[in-house]
């Protein structure tokens, strides 16, 4: 297309490497005024759960149930346990490299803002005792059991507590980055738009943050859901051994409950000039406008 830049670099983490980078202003960047809202609606936005009834859980699919794994959720309900959300409750558990945890999804196609709001507490209040125990959002290849790939963005207990953990694991190699957040409820939305998957937050009546950008090579159609996980210590030695710490489900001390308010689905469109990858083409307040709900 002609006046379109080409973008010679991918961005690693947060930054950009380029060789080139496009002007502030002309072809192929994109402007805040240019930019426009996901859309709700459609296919994906039937998949939209408010969570305001009991029969909303049929609107979910447990990971456990369709692929045959541990079934690692000791709770799990809608508009029960929490009036009006869905609450998660797992065992000991973990999702890393190779480990798989609780998973519920709907499984969707093309480009997806997943939008919600959570809670997460340790089992009996306040922030969660023990290490890498977070809940929130999912996206994850399915089937990809002997070669994991998924993205996630969670919050919780980390290596300390009070994080929200972004994480792409690509081939079984997760690579997580943690950043400080308040307790109590978060806004997370979990996106992918063209080439690139991204993550933003936003604690309770604070400013959208964007977490990370990932460039992905995933597949069109993908489990979109929720996750919730606990207790990493527990695992002790078999933090070295996927197979076997997937194979059973280990004893330990899990201290995570996941409030989930709602979950929304939308579709972000971009500009083909645009490169969500580049910074100096979409930035940060440009690509917050352009994969967060209009007014939210």
């Amino acid at each position: 297309m002609a006046g379109v830049l080409a973008i010679a670099g991918v961005l690693s983490g947060c930054g950009t490497a380029t060789s080139e980078q496009p002007p502030q202003t002309g072809p192929g960047v994109l402007t805040l005024e240019n930019a426009t809202a996901p859309a709700p609606g459609g296919e994906v936005g039937e998949a939209s759960t408010e969570f305001a009834d009991a029969a909303d859980m049929k609107m979910w699919t447990k990971l456990s149930d369709t692929e045959k794994d541990v079934d690692r959720l000791a709770k799990y309900d809608v508009n029960k346990t929490a009036k009006g959300s869905m609450y998660l409750e797992p065992r000991t558990s973990a999702w890393f490299g190779g480990f798989r945890g609780p998973f519920v999804y709907q499984e969707l196609a093309g480009d997806i803002v997943m939008y919600a709001r959570v809670k997460v507490e340790g089992r009996a209040g306040g922030q969660p005792k023990r290490l890498f125990s977070l809940g929130g959002l999912m996206a994850r290849q399915p089937g990809s059991y002997d070669k994991p790939n998924w993205v996630s963005i969670t919050t919780g207990t980390a290596e300390k507590s009070g994080q929200v953990e972004v994480k792409y694991t690509q081939d079984g190699s997760s690579k997580p980055v943690e950043l400080a957040v308040k307790p109590g409820w978060v806004d997370l939305v979990l996106g992918r738009v063209g080439r690139v998957f991204v993550a933003l937050y936003r604690e309770d009546k604070g400013q959208w943050k964007v977490g990370q950008r990932w460039p992905s090579t995933l597949p069109d159609v993908l489990q979109w859901g929720v996750t919730a996980y606990t207790d990493w210590d527990s695992y002790a030695l078999l933090q070295k051994d996927p197979a076997k710490g997937n194979a059973k489900q280990v004893k330990g001390t899990p201290d995570l409950k996941l409030t989930v308010d709602f979950v929304r689905f939308l579709r972000p469109e971009l500009p083909e000039y645009a490169d969500p990858l580049n910074s100096a083409s979409v930035s940060d307040e440009v690509l917050i406008k352009a994969m967060t709900p209009a007014g939210a």
